[in-house]
């Protein structure tokens, strides 16, 4: 059977909808992994596409079972593919290790054995004969949920409905990612950033020192592109990452000139970071940053400048990192 190439839905970042909207919403865990749509063709076979469009099948041989357990009912199903660290948590960075595998199955199969991967199943978009599209969430849902596609590798988590809030404090609780929020009317759109779908984050702040920058390009020349920054972990300033978002032009033209009276010789960081075109500075600057997670190795993930810290000192910019942290 020829099936539907179909690019996934996309949420769009925000808010939790309104309490007296509450109940018609249904909250899923925010998952932090690969989005794949996957395509079993009712043979047996089972084909898993990114969200660009690229066939990634290959990088994940743990899956192509699921194409059996559906037997013979042809069907589309969305989805992500995640890497659960060692207290089950999804983990990026070791999703990373797997996902550049597509045209090696060799060494696909051995990473399998070694770090293997679990689907999560949110959404059925096609099913035999019917495509699911115009069908409103709620009924795609039900559909999904009596496949009971429960394996070894995959599996299908509860959404639940209503209690927005207890379910965002639950994800905050245990670390999670965040939250996406899907209104139970919402038919399926493929392609679109959608307001029926709502996603949001659950981003950490903390203070870092300022130790570096790196020149803007273009529009930004002569102003520093990302700065880069540190914490004080056994004695040293350990670096963290960059951090090159959160700026109004304003506060960017101010950081310039700031970095500009600071500027040092020496990589205030141990050890020193391979960062190519680093300006060093003197770590006298605190700032504070947003960030996603941190990486196995304590670094920033997807982290935003929020605000200077002039009422801190260098000193109290401390965390609790890796000795291993480069």
């Amino acid at each position: 059977m020829n099936l539907p190439l179909i690019p996934p839905m996309l949420a769009t970042p925000g808010t939790l909808p309104p309490l007296p909207q509450d109940a018609r919403w249904a909250y899923e865990t925010k998952q932090d992994g690969q989005r794949v749509v996957l395509y079993a063709a009712g043979d047996g076979s089972l084909v898993l596409r990114a969200r660009s469009g690229e066939v990634v099948t290959g990088a994940y041989p743990e899956l192509l079972p699921l194409g059996a357990a559906l037997g013979a009912t042809p069907a589309v199903l969305d989805g992500e593919v995640l890497a659960p660290d060692e207290q089950g948590r999804a983990d990026f960075q070791l999703l990373q290790s797997r996902m550049g595998l597509v045209q090696a199955p060799g060494r696909a199969a051995r990473r399998a054995a070694e770090l293997p991967v679990h689907l999560v199943l949110f959404d059925v978009l096609h099913l035999g004969q019917h495509p699911l599209l115009r069908l409103p969430y709620v009924r795609r849902r039900a559909l999904l949920e009596e496949l009971a596609l429960t394996g070894p590798h995959w599996s299908t988590p509860a959404a639940l409905v209503g209690h927005g809030e207890q379910a965002l404090r639950a994800t905050r609780e245990h670390g999670l990612e965040g939250l996406v929020c899907k209104r139970l009317d919402s038919v399926y759109e493929p392609g679109v950033r959608s307001r029926a779908w709502i996603k949001i984050r659950n981003m950490h702040s903390e203070d870092v020192v300022v130790g570096g920058w790196l020149p803007g390009k273009g529009r930004l020349t002569g102003l520093p592109g990302a700065v880069l920054v540190g914490q004080r972990a056994a004695g040293r300033l350990r670096y963290v990452g960059g951090v090159g978002t959160g700026w109004s032009e304003a506060e960017r033209h101010r950081l310039a000139a700031l970095l500009g009276a600071v500027g040092s010789d020496v990589c205030p960081f141990d050890p020193v970071p391979p960062v190519p075109g680093a300006r060093w500075v003197l770590p006298r600057l605190v700032g504070e940053v947003r960030y996603s997670t941190r990486t196995r190795a304590g670094m920033l993930r997807q982290p935003s400048w929020l605000r200077l810290r002039p009422d801190l000192a260098p000193e109290e910019s401390s965390a609790d990192l890796p000795d291993d942290l480069v």
